[in-house]
């Protein structure tokens, strides 16, 4: 029966852990080369950065729109769920939040910056 409950805790864990780091459907990671080429396609991609006001002012790229992180759930309302949508942050890893957050919140195309501002060239 002990043998049973470890099982069973480790298949839980191993799960919680996979499940944190699979790509979440409906969500593309892109390189900051395909965020610069969508500035010029007529679309009407929505650009996003999700850092705090602080690193936005420190260096931020048009057309990015600063929606902070911990803002963007109830900011999301004012976005165009139809519409494409590029989030960037200074990593990528508040921006692959941001991009679940919307992804449940019902937006249709998220694309989410690999490297973030930090691969910026």
């Amino acid at each position: 029966m002990e043998m049973i409950i470890q099982w069973i805790i480790i298949i839980g864990a191993a799960w919680f852990v996979f499940s944190r780091f699979m790509p979440t459907k409906g969500i593309s990671n892109i390189t900051t080369q395909e965020a610069k080429n969508k500035f010029s396609e007529k679309n009407g991609a929505q650009f996003i950065d999700v850092r705090t006001p602080g690193e936005y002012k420190a260096n931020h790229r048009k057309p990015f729109k600063n929606i902070p992180l911990s803002e963007l759930a109830n900011k999301s309302a004012d976005l165009d769920k139809s519409k494409e949508v590029v989030v960037i942050c200074q990593s990528g890893m508040r921006s692959m939040k941001a991009s679940k957050i919307l992804k449940k919140k019902g937006f249709e195309k998220v694309n989410n910056v690999k490297g973030g501002m930090g691969a910026w060239v």
